[in-house]
């Protein structure tokens, strides 16, 4: 076996409880373009670099949220606090694209991509790479704007539920 060689022992269930315990930013993440609105809820979001300012995004890759992205290029990652964590679940389901921007009041940012005005920071970017890993896509994002809000409490997702931190 090579260093590169990789065993699987950790069954698929067990690593979803163990990154349940993993407490992330809830963030909903937007785009916008030829492939139309799309966004979704994720914590799997996380800064990479600050020259070029650079965050990472993972989409899962067989979805029509995740094509949309790879289209559009353009995103934003909103940051939210406890006011939009409905709007959150709303955009970790099922619901369809234009129902899911239907309740909230957006704006068009830099890149193109949709900003929720009252999100504690968003990040305003375009995927500038994106990597296959397993069932998701990694998608490398420059940002282009950052809008902070004057919020001081922020979402966390822990033990599959929504806590609050605050400044």
């Amino acid at each position: 076996m090579t260093k590169t060689d990789v065993i699987n022992t950790v069954a698929p269930s067990l690593y979803r409880d163990g990154m349940a315990l993993l407490a992330g930013a809830v963030n909903i993440v937007t785009s916008d373009g030829p492939a139309g609105r799309a966004g979704f809820t994720a914590s799997a979001v996380c800064s990479v670099c600050d020259t070029p300012p650079t965050l990472l995004v993972c989409a899962k890759e067989d979805s029509s949220i995740g094509r949309a992205f790879m289209t559009n290029r353009a995103i934003c990652v909103n940051t939210i606090g406890p006011a939009h964590e409905a709007l959150a679940i709303r955009f970790g389901g099922k619901t369809p694209a234009e129902e899911r921007f239907a309740t909230a009041e957006w704006r068009t940012g830099v890149s193109g991509a949709p900003v929720l005005p009252g999100a504690l920071v968003s990040f305003v970017g375009t995927v500038v790479k994106s990597e296959r890993i397993g069932t998701h896509r990694v998608l490398f994002c420059q940002v282009q704007d950052i809008l902070l809000s004057e919020q001081t409490a922020a979402s966390v997702y822990f033990a599959r539920k929504f806590h609050h931190v605050q400044a």
